[in-house]
C-alpha cells in the first residue's frame, strides 16, 4: 500500500482510543467534512459562456450595428440566429459535472466510529483525522486510514487497477474507496475529504481539460475568414473614399459583406453532426456523454487502454496446475478447494473452487483419477498477516492431515520445497501468473503437493480489436498498475506491438514535462498510478497526438476526462462512466471500432461543410465587393443577406446526414490545404456570379433593384451546385446524396424562387431568367467538378 500526507489533530489519541465529541468537533472545524465538494455551473452561466466565442462575437457586433443603424428587424433576425446556436449547444451538451457527482456519492455512507468511548454508527461525512473506525467484510474504506489492529483483504481494482486483492495488517495504510473483501480491522483515520488519495483523483478529473482538434480547426477557419474578409471590406471602404462616394452608399455594402463573412451555422452544424453520430452509436450500444468525444473519434491515432477489466476480464482464473509427489491436478485442486472459503468475495478462493469443480467433472467422465473421499474437520480462512489458509482433513481411511494453501514463498518455507519446485514457481511467475503453493502436513512430515498459477485472462475479443485498430492506423498502448512481468504477458497475448516504455526518473523529464521515453516504439507502461495515466495522456497530446483512453475504474477517471476520446467499458464504475466521453453499454470492445468508424464518417461530413462554408464566404464577400465596383451600388441588401444565410447556411447543415465513406486512416485537419482549395473553387464560383451579373446589367439591362434580386438568386443556385460537387471525392454523380440533402436543396430553391418572383422583399424577376439561371448553374457544377478533382489531387485532400 502507499502512503499519504497525514493530517494531525490536537491531542492525538493513543492507539486503540477514539476521539471525544469535543475533539471531533474541533477537527471538523479545522479540516472540514469528509466529502468531495462539487461546484456546479448554473444553466444561465453555461448559456452565457456560449456567447463568448469568435463566431458569437461577430454576430453580436452585426446585431448591434443594425440597431445603431435603426434596423430592428434585421437585428432581431441576427439575434434569433445567436439564440439558435446557444440552444443547440445546450441541448446536446454532455454531463460535464457528473464525474465529480459520482465521486461524491462514494463517500455518502455510514461507518462504525469510536466516539466518547463507545462505538457509534455515523455518516462518513462526519469523520475527522484521528477517528478510530471499524472495517468489516463487504464495507468500503471511508477515508485514508492506517490499521492499528486486525487484518483485511482489500479490493483495489477500481482505485489502482490491480486485479489481485491486497492484504493489509496493523501498520499498513488503506485508501478511501477500496472494498473490504475479507477480514476485520480497526483503523485510524489519517486523511479525509479533499486530502484523500480518492479525492486527488477527483481533483484530476475536475482540472482535466484538452482543446480538441476540431475546436482548433474551427478557430483557424474563423480567423482566416475574418482576416480575409476584413481586408476585402477595408478595400471596399478605400475604393469608396477614393471615388468620393457618400457614406449612405457604402454603409449597406459594408454591413452586407460583414454578414456574409460570418459562418453562422458552423457551431450548430458541428454539434448536429456529432449528435447524429451519437444517435447512430446508441443503437449499437455506445452512449455518448460528451459530443466532443465524437468530434475527435475520427482523428484518434493513439489509444491508451487500461489492462484490468478492459483488455482482461478482471476475473482471476486458474491457468495451470503443477502436481508433485504422485498427486495429479484434480487432487491438488480438490485439496486446495478444501482450504478455501465457500462464501465471501475472495476471488482467489472462488477461482480455486471453480477449477476444482471442473476437474471433478472431468474425473467423473473418466478422464482423470479424481480426488479421494475427504472430510473437512476444521477450517481456518486466509489470514492476510500469515498469507495462508488451512484445513484439517480426514481421508477415507480415517487418517488426519492438514492442507495449507497460500503464497508460494510462505508455503514453501512451511513444507520445505525443493530447488526444482522453486524453479517451477519462478517460471510461472515470469509468465505473469500469481502462484499459490498447496502443501500437506501429516505425521510423517510435510510436503509440497502442487502449484496453482492464477491470472486474469484476456477478453476473447481483445486480440481481434487490437489487430483491427492497428490496421486502421491507430497505435495501441497498454497502461496498467500491474507489475511489468504481468503486463508484458497480457500485451503479448492480445497482440500489442512494442516493448516496455521506460519511465523517466523524477526531475529529469525536461521542459515538456515528459515522464516516459516513448521514442522507441514502446507500447506497454506498467506500475502506473492514476496521476501517471493522466500525465501520460497529456504527454502524448503535447507530442501532437490525438489520444483515446479506454478504462473501467476510478483510477482511470482523470485520464478518461483528459483524453480527446475517453471510453468507459460496460462494467466500468460510475466514476469512470461519468468521466468518459463514450460509454460502452454492451459487453465486449467492438463499440470502440464503431465509435472510430462513426467518428471518421462524421469528420468527412464536417470537413465537407467547412469547405463549403469557406467557398461561400470567399465567393460572396468578393462578389459583394466586385459588384459594388462594377455597378456603383450594393448588389445585395442586408435583409437579403440574412435570408441568404438562413436559406444557404442552415439548409446546408443537411450535409451532416449525407452518405460518406470512412477513411482507412486517422483523419487530420489540414486547414491550410482546405483553405487553398476553397479559395480556388470560390474564385470559379465568383467568376460565374460576376458573369451572370454582367449579363443582367449589360445584356438584359435590368434595373439596379432587379440586379440585387438576380445577385441573390445567383448566389443561392451557385451555392447548391458547389455543395453537390464537393460532397464527393470522385465524380459528383458517383454516389447518391441523402434524402435530407435533397429535401434541403428543394426548400432552398423554393425560397429563392419565391423571393425572386413575388417582389416581397426584392424586385421581381421573370421565370425565364430564373430558368436560364438554373441551367447555367448545372453547367457551373460540371466545371466545378473538374476543377475540384484537379485541386484535390494537387493538394492531396
Amino acid at each position: 500500500m502507499g502512503s499519504n500526507e497525514q493530517q494531525t489533530t490536537p491531542q492525538a489519541p493513543q492507539p486503540g482510543e477514539g476521539l471525544s465529541s469535543a475533539q471531533a468537533a474541533a477537527a471538523l472545524q479545522q479540516w472540514g467534512a469528509n466529502a468531495v465538494e462539487v461546484v456546479r455551473e448554473s444553466l444561465a452561466r453555461r448559456a452565457l459562456s456560449k456567447l463568448w466565442a469568435p463566431i458569437p462575437w461577430m454576430l453580436e457586433a452585426a446585431a448591434l450595428l443594425q440597431l445603431w443603424l435603426g434596423k430592428p428587424l434585421e437585428a432581431a433576425l441576427i439575434a434569433a440566429l445567436i439564440v439558435f446556436n446557444v440552444v443547440i449547444a445546450l441541448i446536446q451538451e454532455g454531463r460535464a459535472q457528473a464525474a465529480l457527482g459520482a465521486l461524491q456519492t462514494h463517500l455518502q455512507l455510514k461507518v462504525q466510529v469510536l466516539r466518547d468511548g463507545a462505538w457509534r454508527r455515523l455518516p462518513a461525512r462526519e469523520l475527522v483525522p484521528g477517528d478510530l473506525v471499524a472495517l468489516g467484510m463487504g464495507g468500503v474504506v471511508p477515508a485514508d486510514v492506517q490499521l492499528v489492529s486486525g487484518s483485511a483483504l482489500l479490493d483495489l481494482s477500481t482505485l489502482t487497477g490491480e486485479s489481485a486483492p491486497a492484504a493489509v495488517q496493523a501498520g499498513d495504510s488503506a485508501w478511501a474507496g477500496t472494498l473490504v473483501q475479507r477480514g476485520q480491522a480497526q483503523a485510524r483515520v489519517v486523511a479525509t475529504g479533499a486530502r484523500t488519495r480518492f479525492a486527488r483523483t477527483a481533483e484530476l478529473v475536475r482540472t482535466a481539460h484538452v482543446v480538441g482538434t476540431q475546436q482548433v480547426a474551427v478557430l483557424r477557419v474563423v480567423r482566416n475568414l475574418a482576416l480575409f474578409n476584413g481586408l476585402v471590406i477595408a478595400a471596399v471602404i478605400a475604393h469608396a473614399w477614393w471615388q468620393g462616394m457618400q457614406l449612405a452608399l457604402v454603409e449597406p455594402v459594408v454591413l452586407t459583406a460583414l454578414l456574409a463573412s460570418i459562418p453562422i451555422s458552423l457551431p450548430a452544424t458541428f454539434t448536429m453532426a456529432a449528435a447524429i453520430a451519437a444517435h447512430a452509436l446508441a443503437r449499437r450500444g455506445v452512449l455518448a456523454t460528451r459530443l466532443s468525444a465524437l468530434d475527435e473519434a475520427g482523428s484518434i491515432d493513439v489509444l491508451c487502454s487500461d489492462k484490468t477489466g478492459t483488455l482482461t476480464r478482471n476475473t482471476l482464473q486458474v491457468q495451470q496446475v503443477l502436481a508433485f509427489g504422485g498427486s495429479d491436478e484434480a487432487q491438488v485442486l480438490a485439496l486446495a478447494a478444501q482450504a478455501s472459503s465457500e462464501a465471501g468475495a475472495d476471488p482467489v478462493d472462488a477461482a480455486v473452487r471453480s477449477a476444482s469443480a471442473q476437474a471433478a467433472q472431468k474425473a467423473q467422465a473418466g478422464r482423470g483419477s479424481g480426488a479421494p473421499a475427504l472430510r473437512r474437520l476444521a477450517f481456518e480462512p486466509f489470514d492476510p498477516a500469515a498469507k495462508r489458509a488451512q484445513a484439517r482433513m480426514e481421508d477415507g481411511q480415517g487418517r488426519a492431515f492438514t492442507v495449507v494453501k497460500g503464497a508460494f514463498e510462505v508455503i514453501a518455507d512451511a513444507v520445505g520445497a525443493s530447488a526444482a519446485q522453486h524453479a517451477a514457481a519462478e517460471q510461472l511467475q515470469r509468465q505473469g501468473s500469481r502462484v499459490l503453493g498447496v502443501g500437506v502436513q501429516e505425521e510423517g512430515g510435510a510436503r509440497l503437493i502442487g502449484l496453482i498459477a492464477l491470472s486474469d485472462p484476456p477478453r476473447d475479443d481483445a486480440g481481434a480489436l487490437i489487430d483491427r485498430l492497428h490496421a486502421q492506423g491507430v497505435r495501441v498502448m497498454m497502461v496498467t498498475g500491474d507489475a511489468p512481468t504481468t503486463a508484458a504477458v497480457v500485451a503479448r497475448a492480445v497482440g500489442i506491438r512494442g516493448g516496455m516504455c521506460e519511465r523517466v526518473p523524477d526531475g529529469t523529464g525536461g521542459s515538456d514535462g515528459a515522464r516516459w521515453r516513448m521514442d522507441d516504439g514502446c507500447a506497454v507502461l506498467a506500475g502506473v498510478l492514476p496521476q501517471d495515466k493522466f500525465h501520460l495522456v497529456q504527454q502524448l497530446q503535447r507530442a501532437g497526438h490525438t489520444v483515446g483512453m479506454c478504462g473501467d475504474g476510478t483510477n482511470d477517471a482523470p485520464a478518461l476526462r483528459q483524453a480527446h476520446m475517453g471510453i468507459a467499458v460496460a462494467q466500468a464504475t460510475d466514476v469512470a462512466r461519468a468521466a468518459a466521453g463514450l460509454v460502452l453499454t454492451q459487453p465486449g470492445l467492438g463499440g470502440i471500432l464503431d465509435a472510430i468508424g462513426e467518428g471518421r464518417e462524421t469528420f468527412q461530413r464536417v470537413q465537407t461543410y467547412t469547405l463549403n462554408s469557406i467557398i461561400k464566404k470567399v465567393a460572396t464577400v468578393l462578389f459583394i465587393a466586385a459588384g459594388f465596383v462594377l455597378t456603383g451600388h450594393a448588389v445585395l441588401t442586408p435583409l437579403l443577406m440574412i435570408v441568404l444565410l438562413v436559406a444557404g447556411d442552415f439548409l446546408s447543415m443537411a450535409i451532416t446526414t449525407d452518405r460518406v465513406r470512412a477513411s482507412p486512416r486517422p483523419n487530420v485537419w489540414r486547414i491550410g490545404a482546405l483553405t487553398w482549395a476553397a479559395v480556388i473553387l470560390g474564385l470559379v464560383q465568383l467568376a460565374f456570379a460576376l458573369g451572370v451579373l454582367l449579363v443582367g446589367q449589360r445584356v438584359l439591362h435590368l434595373a439596379p433593384d432587379a440586379l440585387v434580386t438576380l445577385s441573390f438568386a445567383t448566389l443561392v443556385f451557385a451555392g447548391q451546385a458547389t455543395m453537390y460537387v464537393i460532397r464527393t471525392r470522385h465524380h459528383l454523380w458517383d454516389s447518391a446524396p441523402s434524402v435530407a440533402m435533397l429535401a434541403a436543396t428543394l426548400v432552398d430553391l423554393v425560397i429563392a424562387t419565391m423571393v425572386a418572383m413575388t417582389g416581397w422583399i426584392a424586385a421581381p424577376l421573370s421565370w425565364q431568367v430564373l430558368l436560364a439561371l438554373l441551367g447555367a448553374s448545372v453547367a457551373l457544377a460540371l466545371v466545378l467538378d473538374a476543377a475540384r478533382r484537379w485541386v484535390f489531387a494537387r493538394l492531396k485532400l
